[in-house]
């Protein structure tokens, strides 16, 4: 059985323009910008969850079971509350990283399928 020759033929004015957006979108996902969003994201989980844990130890040292200190270690806990706004603040940066990047992802995604499209049209992928 063979395959069917499914190309349609272009005027050259639909064929330069083609190409001119082939060549546009190729530039555009050369290079996959999302990945720095998803980087940034990692970096942020990966200190979040240290920032978690120095979080817990705080709290832990603080009013954790066992023996107690004769002397409280202060009025108020600071380590523990730094520790924990750092972590919260971790936690809204590496959402909005991975959102950022699932973001630029569909447009990436939707520009790759469209090259796609324009190269099976002019004939370059056969």
């Amino acid at each position: 059985m063979a395959l069917d020759d499914t190309r349609v033929v272009l005027s050259s004015a639909e064929e330069a323009a083609l190409r001119a957006e082939h060549d546009a979108l190729a530039g555009r996902v050369a290079t996959r910008l999302s990945i720095d969003d998803v980087r940034k994201g990692a970096y942020a989980s990966f200190g979040l969850v240290m920032a978690a844990g120095l979080t817990v130890k705080f709290a832990w040292d603080r009013w954790g079971w066992g023996l107690r200190p004769v002397r409280p270690p202060g009025r108020y806990p600071l380590l523990f509350l730094g520790a924990l706004g750092l972590a919260l603040f971790l936690a809204v940066f590496a959402v909005a990283a991975f959102l950022r990047a699932r973001r630029a992802m569909r447009v990436e995604d939707a520009d790759f399928a469209r090259l796609r499209e324009i190269r099976a049209r002019l004939g370059i992928d056969a």
